[in-house]
């Protein structure tokens, strides 16, 4: 219930308010029966914009550190993210992202929508980055089609960082459903593991246009956080030289 009183009465009619999306390719969503929805992600909003303009009720697999957080504005958080039926994933290994296949097959298994962004992250700059193969194993798996998605826009309305939205137009546009029941029996090979996954992407990136980077986006994330980390410490050495004698 209030699922949908979110999405019709609060926040759906202040999202279409800020963000005036542009909706592309939406009569890809099947009205019934089991799917996933593979997008980029580029903005905290996409978690909640998404699901305002889709007519179906989707649920995301959303990291678990949207559930754990401290003091108040944790729990209230946390309780935001399990009234709208999302789902925490632990990110923090194998075991964790086997998990995660598990909790999305079982969404699956109910005829529902599921959302999930295969890069595993936000992208930190724009870019679209290597996907990973949980979203193939799922699709694999429960024999479901994938539909693309693309967000445009949400990334200059609300980067890594900023708390609130700028009022800027965006659109979301969905591709055709891609079908990988060609690989029914092979969701165990890693290979096609790989190339289901790569198809995702390339499709996804067909639809957005963002520079493409063949890397882990939190791989990336971390090396350029370990470079920043390192040259302010190579700064504060220029400015406090040691004296002489010690």
């Amino acid at each position: 219930m209030f699922y949908y009183v979110l999405k019709y009465v609060l926040l759906g009619p202040l999202l279409r308010l800020i963000f005036r999306p542009r909706i592309e390719g939406l009569e890809h969503i099947p009205e019934d029966g089991a799917a996933i929805v593979a997008g980029n992600h580029l903005s905290f909003s996409d978690h909640f914009l998404m699901p305002a303009i889709i007519k179906r009720r989707i649920t995301f697999l959303a990291k678990a550190e949207y559930f754990t957080g401290p003091g108040v504005k944790g729990r209230l958080t946390a309780a935001f993210f399990h009234s709208v039926g999302q789902i925490p994933v632990d990110r923090s290994g194998k075991e964790a992202g086997q998990a995660a296949i598990r909790e999305g097959l079982g969404v699956l298994g109910k005829g529902e929508l599921l959302g999930i962004y295969p890069e595993g992250t936000r992208s930190h700059d724009g870019r679209l980055y290597k996907g990973k193969v949980g979203v193939a194993a799922m699709a694999l798996k429960a024999q479901v089609p994938v539909i693309p998605c693309a967000m445009i826009g949400t990334f200059e309305a609300q980067p890594p960082g900023q708390k609130l939205p700028r009022f800027q137009r965006v659109t979301i546009r969905f591709g055709e459903p891609l079908d990988f029941s060609r690989y029914e029996g092979m969701d165990g090979e890693k290979a096609v593991l790989r190339a289901v996954t790569d198809e995702i992407m390339y499709a996804i990136l067909g639809l957005s246009d963002q520079e493409y980077v063949d890397r882990y986006a939190a791989v990336v994330k971390a090396e350029e956080q370990a470079e920043a980390q390192a040259e302010k410490e190579r700064q504060s050495g220029r400015k406090f030289p040691k004296l002489p004698g010690r």
